[in-house]
């Protein structure tokens, strides 16, 4: 998780850089890609919504076509620093105006902002629920006691339905391995929803181990279902997790972009080998989508088959933070 750009924080957060720590090459610099009319731009039809790495549009969110990825995109005006989208319903994690300080906004299928919640501490991830009624949010914080100075994460969510809102997962009950459980160093991130608007999937830590936990919204509740998954993504017919794994249990070696079958607990590394420090993101049923650095501050979004099989293909150059719009 701490392998993002982190960006500024102020007063008791101190605002440091933290420099990405992918180890991966990726394929050369390409022109900017063309940019398509402004009228395109909303959350319905067969598209991709990513945020721009490109040198003309860096930091905005965009669209492409999902029958021709790599062709012209659509750029919104606003900026972002992750981006998602599901059920009509947009996210944008962004600095809070020329303050130092960060928000998620939540956008309507026109893209229009409808609520702005601010966020204590640096964004690093979002989801959205298929219904778009859930939306959700992970940060990177700091000046956690047992943390030593290091980043710590947080993992908020709110219903927009009833604008109830969990500011921190770490007020939840836990259960670790069927027994309840409590710590000082509990961290989550990497929320994802079931279609129930009840359930929920996320990464949770503590001494030194990552679990895949499932949520309980309306109880309050999470508990523990397997080691060594991080940042999860579940496919959309609510059977399997993408997610990345560390390799040999340590993230200091990188991570292999796993799915995960959750009847079985069968685990199939994908046929991306480089380390991938990002959440999946479903294209559809077959399909996973990610991004991978080609340098400081630019990626690329490729994409590889969910069954293991295959091998990666490049999808969309200059582009990171993907949601396949339906």
């Amino acid at each position: 998780m701490t392998r993002r750009i982190v960006l500024a924080l102020v007063g008791a957060l101190v605002l440091a850089t933290v420099g990405i720590g992918y180890g991966v090459l990726a394929a050369a610099r390409q022109p900017s890609t063309p940019v398509a009319a402004a009228n395109a731009l909303n959350l319905t039809g067969a598209r991709i919504m990513f945020r721009s790495t490109a040198p003309d549009s860096k930091g905005h969110l965009a669209l492409v076509a999902k029958d021709d990825p790599g062709g012209p995109r659509s750029v919104s005006a606003l900026t972002c620093l992750r981006v998602y989208a599901a059920g009509g319903t947009g996210t944008c994690l962004r600095q809070d105006g020329a303050l130092t300080t960060f928000q998620i906004a939540i956008l309507d299928k026109n893209l229009n902002v409808q609520k702005a919640i601010p966020l204590v501490g640096v964004p690093n991830r979002t989801r959205v629920s298929g219904d778009g009624r859930l939306v959700a949010w992970t940060v990177f914080v700091a000046g956690d006691s047992y943390n030593h100075g290091r980043f710590s994460t947080r993992s908020g969510l709110i219903d927009l339905s009833s604008q109830d809102m969990i500011d921190s997962l770490e007020f939840l009950s836990v259960t670790l391995d069927g027994h309840p459980y409590t710590a000082p160093d509990l961290n989550f991130w990497g929320i994802t929803f079931a279609a129930d608007d009840n359930t929920f999937y996320a990464t949770m830590s503590t001494a030194g181990h990552r679990y895949l936990v499932q949520g309980d919204i309306a109880a309050k509740s999470v508990h523990t279902i397997a080691e060594n998954v991080e940042c999860p993504s579940l496919s959309p017919d609510g059977k399997r997790i993408a997610f990345k794994s560390a390799i040999d249990g340590n993230p200091a070696k990188g991570w292999r972009l796993t799915v995960l079958d959750l009847a079985s607990g069968t685990r199939t590394p994908l046929a991306e080998t480089r380390t991938v420090d990002d959440q999946p993101a479903w294209l559809d049923p077959t399909t996973i989508a990610y991004a991978v650095p080609r340098g400081p501050a630019d990626s690329d979004i490729w994409s590889v088959p969910a069954n293991g099989s295959g091998s990666p293909q490049l999808l969309i150059p200059h582009a990171e933070s993907p949601a396949a719009l339906s």
